[in-house]
């Protein structure tokens, strides 16, 4: 790392270079920098250094620009800060440096994320100690096919050899007085080689067309930082205050997006966090085209770009910025938070500058993310930091979309970095983008969408869910809700971080309304007893198309008093009716109202066996006749009793456990019919119980 100036003897009339790339040579550009004074608001505050920027490379771009943040800043070659952030609305050529002195702590802050329960496999090892096996196995089968049993060559090669050791000894005495000489005339073309390569390389750089006379200065601060060339990168948008306090470094106000449609940004503004408190834009996709690509032995220096994201693959979150600082494989770059989370587990990924927009007091470095090359695990006030050849643990999301309207079929992924407050909205986000690209329309359509979570938060080590969604406007903003509601359960689970594998999104989507009412539910009898099985007539009309009819068992509940037995047929994603009434009445919503005794495979249970929206429920229900006080205390009592009885018989059996939802759904005296339609209404029936 280069030598560091102290903040306190950085002055006022001082002047320095800063460097950053700025075009998509991915060249390292110089421009001057003037110091007007330090700012120190104390104890706990940010110290800040007040710079104006001036030179061919900032009068070209228009000014200090987002997406220069970070960019290093020397006086007299030694290393004061990074560019960090300016006034919003004000000139452009004032710009605010965070003290270099202020962001080296980020390399020995605790490092906790990133861990994980699960038996991980180096790659990269494997690939190569099997490239070694292979490589040996091709050694060992052709010396096999050269020994061979050829006498004749073998005393050849033997008589050769003894020649070769005769000449060598008649010859060692001249060799050892002519070896010095040897040697130094060695010396002098290695040395004339790397004299050569070095020229050759400054030739290059000299010859650069875009590169102006104030370029040359960036030789200074590379001599010990690792050369005069960054790699091409982005960077994300250098922050503007938006207050007149200067000298607390301004929050990133912009994310980048890309591989997401309008519809899908629109989406993510709206529903998620991330989305709220940041403007979005959109950007290349990693790699600008390229397939990209994991690279294990990258190298940054100061004043080159990096890309942080949160996604990478077919569909990216991220930002960019400029290093500041390289010590070893550990990086510095900002200058300011990206998302001020503290402690993350982020890609650090390189970057290609497209170009730069200014405007009259503002404007933006443009960049596409790269290759992921490292981590970043640090997120602070004073900039970002991370350590290359490092990887986060991540969230593989595969989204597979078939639309038959459009015939089309196409597969999407992506990998989100492990962040239990992002995982369940991005989740979300990406299967809605996918949807979204796929069908290309916010018409009304109808999607079937199966998810899988592989995860350790459930016995079976993975949690399935399948539902039918309509809506007559833009199916996908409810049809992603279940997967975001699954993947919130389990990255708040109260006991244990819980790793998830992957997550398998499968859709299927056609334009069209698949929907349909009850019109009727009539039994084979209508008096029953608890436990029989009656079949219910149900007769359904789809939306323009002809009624058909089911026939549906229903098996009566062990514990059902005698008397009538008022039933509901509903759709399963219909809410039930005395839930609705109780919501009518006191405004509460038990639907909403969280079980704190639950565990988070309890609640994953819950979510399984919920009612799905093509479903028909045949359930116990509100009695569809008032009754009066006196009937009332009459019901409840049989109920009590007939509970009371249930338990006694309990005690006389054997305990068997069940996961399954149809045994479930018998002991509650509910059934589930699936159906190709959703449904959308409820009607009631009853049975008049008798007990034997």
């Amino acid at each position: 790392m280069d030598p560091i100036l102290p903040f306190q003897d950085v002055q006022q009339g001082m002047s320095g270079t800063a460097y950053t790339v700025v075009d998509s040579s991915g060249i390292i550009r110089s421009f001057d920098v003037d110091i007007v004074g330090n700012m120190d608001n104390g104890k706990g505050s940010s110290r800040m250094i007040m710079a104006r920027a001036r030179g061919p490379v900032i009068e070209q771009a228009g000014g200090i620009l987002q997406g220069m943040s970070g960019s290093p800043v020397y006086i007299d070659g030694r290393l004061v800060g990074a560019v960090a952030a300016g006034i919003k609305d004000m000139t452009p050529y004032t710009f605010f440096i965070t003290p270099i002195e202020d962001m080296t702590p980020l390399w020995s802050m605790p490092d906790t994320k990133n861990k994980t329960h699960l038996h991980t496999i180096n790659l990269k090892k494997v690939a190569a100690d099997k490239a070694r096996e292979e490589a040996l196995a091709q050694e060992e089968a052709r010396k096999k096919e050269t020994k061979g049993d050829n006498v004749i060559l073998n005393r050849l090669m033997d008589v050769i050899k003894e020649a070769r050791e005769d000449i060598k000894a008649r010859t060692a005495e001249e060799k050892a007085s002519g070896e010095q000489e040897s040697s130094a005339e060695t010396s002098d073309a290695t040395a004339a080689e790397d004299t050569a390569a070095e020229k050759d390389k400054a030739k290059e750089t000299a010859t650069d067309p875009a590169e102006t006379a104030a370029d040359a200065a960036v030789s200074e601060p590379a001599a010990g930082s690792n050369g005069t060339q960054a790699e091409e990168s982005s960077t994300p948008a250098a922050d503007t205050a938006s207050s007149s306090q200067p000298a607390v470094g301004e929050k990133k106000d912009v994310l980048f997006l890309s591989g997401f449609n309008q519809a899908s940004m629109d989406f993510l503004q709206k529903n998620v966090s991330l989305g709220q408190k940041f403007s979005l834009m959109p950007m290349g996709a990693p790699g600008s085209g390229d397939t990209p690509t994991t690279r294990y032995n990258a190298t940054l220096e100061p004043g080159s770009a990096v890309g942080v994201a949160i996604v990478y693959g077919d569909f990216a979150v991220g930002a960019t910025g400029t290093v500041t600082a390289v010590d070893g494989k550990n990086i510095l770059a900002f200058g300011h938070p990206f998302l001020h989370r503290g402690n993350v587990n982020y890609f650090m990924t390189d970057a290609k500058v497209v170009g730069t927009i200014s405007g009259q007091s503002n404007g933006m470095k443009i960049a596409n993310i790269g290759n992921i090359i490292g981590r970043i695990n640090q997120d602070r006030e004073t900039g970002i930091a991370g350590r290359l050849g490092d990887f986060p643990s991540v969230v593989p999301v595969k989204v597979h979309v078939k639309d038959t309207g459009l015939n089309r079929d196409v597969e999407y992924g992506a990998r989100i970095a492990y962040d239990e407050d992002f995982l369940p909205e991005l989740s979300g986000g990406i299967a809605y983008a996918a949807m979204s690209k796929t069908s290309d329309t916010l018409g009304g359509s109808t999607a079937n969408v199966h998810f899988t979570i592989r995860t350790n938060a459930t016995s079976s080590g993975r949690f399935e869910r399948s539902n039918m969604f309509y809506n007559v406007a833009d199916v996908g903003q409810i049809a992603v809700g279940e997967l975001m509601q699954a993947m919130n359960i389990i990255c708040s689970n109260p006991e244990q971080e819980s790793d998830i594998v992957d997550v398998q999104v499968d859709i299927s989507m056609e334009s069209g309304r698949k929907t349909a009412t009850l019109l009727s539910a009539v039994p084979d009898k209508t008096v029953v007893h608890p436990g029989e099985t009656v079949r219910f007539t149900t007769t359904i009309k789809p939306y323009r198309r002809d009624k058909e009819t089911l026939l549906i068992p229903y098996r009566v509940p062990d514990t059902a008093p005698e008397g009538l037995l008022s039933l509901e047929v509903r759709g399963g994603g219909v809410m039930p009716v005395t839930q609705l009434k109780l919501l009518q009445q006191t405004g509460l919503d038990l639907l909403v109202q969280e079980d704190k005794t639950q565990t988070t495979k309890d609640k994953l249970q819950s979510l399984k066996q919920a009612g799905r929206n093509n479903d028909i429920v045949i359930a116990p229900g509100a009695s569809p006749v008032i009754l009066s006080e006196k009937d009332q205390r009459k019901a409840v009592k049989e109920a009590t009793a007939a509970a009371k009885r249930a338990a006694e018989e309990a005690k006389n059996k054997p305990k068997k456990f069940s996961f399954s939802v149809q045994k479930k759904a018998e002991q509650t005296g509910e059934t589930k019919f699936s159906t190709n339609y959703i449904i959308d209404n409820v009607i009631h029936t009853s049975l008049q119980v008798e007990r034997k």
